[in-house]
């Protein structure tokens, strides 16, 4: 099972994989000092990090994600309304629009998608 709880910091480096994969943990390190302002053993603690919860892999020394970036905000997003709204979709999207408020447009993408993604019963 896949732990998606993760800090600020080690998201940011997820996305790095994400964004540079299959990349060498060399080349990695190399972009985490660049980016992030790590040394070499920063970023090899955060990477084992994400190993053992199982979001990343390193095999001989190329690094991947086990799941997509897609993947992984959609369980963290599942996960959020569960935790937060009791499982109700609808509260989470009352909460998320009550002070802000919908443009026609934002109304109108919404309703495409959930036309696309309704569930006959």
């Amino acid at each position: 099972m896949l732990d998606i709880e993760l800090g600020a910091v080690q998201e940011r480096f997820a996305d790095l994989v994400w964004e540079n994969e299959p990349v060498p943990s060399g080349d990695l390190v190399k972009i985490c000092e660049k980016e992030l302002n790590w040394k070499k053993p920063t970023t090899y603690t955060v990477l084992r990090k994400l190993c053992e919860k199982g979001l990343l892999q390193n095999v001989d020394g190329i690094v991947t994600s086990q799941i997509s970036r897609e993947e992984f905000y959609s369980a963290k997003s599942e996960q959020i309304v569960d935790d937060s709204y009791r499982g109700s979709l609808p509260a989470f999207v009352a909460a998320f629009v009550s002070k802000k408020g919908l443009t026609a447009d934002e109304a109108e993408e919404i309703q495409r998608m959930i036309d696309a993604y309704r569930k006959e019963v």
